[in-house]
């Protein structure tokens, strides 16, 4: 068996939830009204968390109670057993049920006492609202929400129109607030969102096109949830899988759409440690092999002409292992051991012409934007660089620069690990 976390790069939702999406209206916002949850704490991976990747999975199980850790997993992203044409095959199966099972057996195998999977998907509604399985959700001392398309969470776990808790998301609730930990991965990280939670589309299409409400069967479509999510965190729009589909444009897109200042947009195998959420003292670390980048827009300015959309003065930071960002200040502290780095070298920084590495491009490579963020930061041969997107109509042209207030920060003295505040425009041509 494997379990799948989203990692399909194009998703479209089936059956009776695609036609609630695209039927339902927005209804007004019951977020603002759920009290804030000071003394849990999250742990959101933008996807592809592997079975081995023991640091993000042994911070779980430790902020769950170490060897005393009980995680309920809550997999209703998935389709259910009833959707899955090869749901008696354990080779095979990826339905609900088959990947709570997985992770389960996963985090016992990581060191928890026990792992349960909580019996929640879109064929098991009524689950959600039952007494046993709030006692069941009573007993855990951490949470784990697996990926597939975060629609499904609000369709099983919310009260339609209302958006209001249902009896399992309550206790939850509850749970974070006392002290637990909620985690989760691809769609199971992207439904801690508050407002304006998005839910689909492609970085060059949300340029060229813009964003709209709801949901679309274009996947390309970029879309989001007003409502958003389960509002875990709300000091940031989240992004997820960000540098392996390119969705740095989206992300920015969607901010400048629909008012946001910050997105944390996260990485695979790589998770972002949230304590004290939607407090004062809400802080985050990165820990993993890849990183976390903050697309802060407080500065930037955004219009649309004849020729098309333009970003400016948007910035960009990059935050690796073991660094630490302050939400509130939005003051960066680089992992120890980490110095600024000192540029050596004269290369030029390497042409891209696929920054939002294009699904259209047999020949692009992922993680584009970082990789020119980076060299631009290594070399002192230039304080700017531009990069395009694949498709053209209008093509876009980003920009990177090494503005005031710009630094990069090294383990090895050579590379760029970590960068701050370099500065990020997006024009049409």
């Amino acid at each position: 068996m494997r379990a799948h976390s989203g990692t399909a790069r194009r998703t479209v939702l089936a059956g009776s939830i695609a036609l609630a999406l695209l039927t339902t209206a927005p209804t007004a916002h019951a977020l603002s009204e759920r009290p804030q949850q000071p003394h849990g704490s999250l742990v959101l991976v933008g996807g592809g968390l592997k079975d081995d990747n023991k640091q993000v999975y042994g911070e779980i199980i430790k902020r769950a109670g170490g060897s005393a850790a009980r995680i309920g997993v809550i997999t209703a992203a998935s389709v259910p057993e009833s959707q899955d044409p090869h749901a008696g095959d354990p080779d095979l199966c990826s339905n609900s049920a088959c990947n709570g099972a997985y992770y389960a057996d996963l985090f016992k195998r990581h060191g928890a006492a026990d792992a349960q999977w909580i019996p929640l998907d879109i064929d098991h509604v009524a689950n959600a609202d039952s007494d046993a399985v709030v006692a069941q959700i009573n007993s855990m001392s951490g949470f784990f929400f697996g990926g597939g398309d975060q629609y499904r969470y609000l369709t099983t776990l919310l009260h339609g129109d209302r958006h209001t808790d249902s009896k399992v998301l309550a206790a939850i609730r509850a749970k974070l607030a006392r002290g637990a930990v909620v985690s989760g991965s691809s769609a199971g990280a992207q439904i801690a969102s508050g407002a304006d939670m998005v839910s689909g589309g492609e970085s060059y299409e949300g340029l060229r096109d813009g964003s709209a409400p709801g949901y679309y069967e274009d996947p390309a479509r970029l879309a989001y949830i007003p409502e958003g999510g389960f509002g875990f965190l709300r000091s940031g729009l989240i992004d997820t899988h960000t540098g392996a589909y390119g969705r740095e444009g989206r992300a920015l897109r969607l901010a400048a759409d629909t008012g946001h200042d910050r997105v944390y947009a996260l990485e695979e195998n790589t998770a972002l440690v949230v304590d004290h959420p939607g407090t004062p003292r809400e802080h985050l670390t990165v820990l993993g092999p890849n990183g976390v980048a903050v697309l802060d827009l407080r500065g930037a300015r955004a219009h649309t002409s004849a020729a098309g959309w333009t970003l400016r003065g948007a910035r960009y930071t990059y935050l690796t292992d073991h660094d630490r960002y302050d939400a509130r200040t939005w003051v960066t502290r680089p992992a120890p051991g980490k110095r600024p780095l000192n540029p050596t070298s004269t290369a030029p920084v390497p042409a891209n012409t696929d920054v939002f590495y294009s699904s259209a491009n047999p020949d692009g490579a992922p993680y584009a934007f970082r990789t020119t963020a980076r060299a631009l930061a290594s070399t002192g041969a230039q304080d700017a660089a531009t990069a395009t997107t694949f498709e053209s109509g209008p093509r876009f042209t980003v920009t990177f620069s090494k503005a005031g207030g710009f630094s990069a920060w090294t383990g090895d003295g050579a590379t760029a690990q970590t960068l701050i505040g370099m500065r990020i425009s997006i024009t049409p041509r």
